[in-house]
């Protein structure tokens, strides 16, 4: 780690660290309030997916569905419109309707080897942009000033590493240059997790072989096939088991760094709670 202990990391005149954890536990509250305080700049890895290594992807899938509709297909052909996507640090959701859910096309749904084809591309797009973060805490300082930095991880990004791996090159660069620090829920978050996607499902990242088991297990237990699948099911289906697939590969990773609660997170108000936070825990480690 590149802190030793509580005091070092509060002594050091440049905070670097990165969060990661379930999406819905705190990391973007958390990276918001410090940058809205001033001396932290803040660095959204799902930002930069939608922004700079998918925003193609994206847009051309809206391209496509404008085509359908004659005005829009007239006014395209004739470069009289520019379609593109409004992401944002807190609105995903081009990204996640990109990359969709199988099934049924009348419910909303692509075919299996599509959504398979736009995982991949989110796979190797999320590598790049969480590597991307080393040159990102030199912009920060150097254009803009920050001294401290805040890496604001995907919630799947332990579906991308390998954290048992000590030569893994993602995990290896992020822990020589940010604390990793896993915000950690309990059983009552993960619930409420689950009945929060319950009310609006939306599309995740997830490992092939984990999505392929999913995929064949769901449409044998249902007894339906890729056409008849109903998309929002399925998609809920597979984060409850998916939360429990994810748990073990998050707390390997921990192993990089500290860990801190939900519940200490839900009680930072301020940049100073925050350091103090950090500090606990790096002495808890220690």
């Amino acid at each position: 780690m590149i802190y030793a202990s509580g005091k070092d990391y509060l002594a050091a005149p440049r905070k670097r660290v990165m969060l990661f954890g379930m999406s819905g536990l705190g990391k973007t509250h958390l990276a918001n309030m410090l940058r809205d305080q001033g001396s932290w700049f803040h660095y959204s890895v799902d930002y930069r997916i939608g922004t700079r290594y998918m925003g193609e992807y994206i847009a051309d899938n809206f391209k496509r569905e404008a085509m359908k509709v004659p005005l829009l297909r007239e006014l395209l052909m004739t470069d009289s419109v520019y379609i593109a996507s409004n992401i944002t640090f807190d609105n995903l959701a081009p990204l996640s309707t990109y990359l969709g859910k199988p099934g049924d096309p009348a419910r909303g749904g692509v075919p299996f080897a599509e959504y398979m084809k736009r995982q991949e591309q989110h796979r190797q797009a999320e590598i790049a942009a969480t590597l991307d973060t080393a040159r990102f805490i030199e912009r920060a300082e150097e254009i803009y000033g920050y001294p401290n930095f805040v890496c604001d991880t995907s919630g799947s990004i332990c579906e991308v590493v390998e954290p048992d791996d000590p030569g893994d090159p993602v995990m290896r660069q992020l822990s020589d240059t940010l604390l990793l620090v896993w915000i950690k829920g309990s059983e009552a978050h993960t619930a409420e997790l689950v009945r929060r996607f319950d009310r609006a499902p939306k599309p995740m990242y997830y490992q092939p072989d984990f999505l392929h088991a999913m995929w064949e297990e769901y449409r044998a237990t249902h007894d339906v096939t890729e056409e008849s699948c109903d998309p929002d099911h399925f998609v809920r289906w597979t984060y409850a088991r998916a939360l429990a697939h994810r748990q073990p590969r998050y707390a390997a990773m921990a192993r990089w760094g500290v860990t801190v609660t939900a519940e200490e997170v839900s009680a930072v108000r301020t940049a100073t709670d925050f350091d103090a936070l950090i500090a606990r825990a790096l002495d808890r480690q220690v």
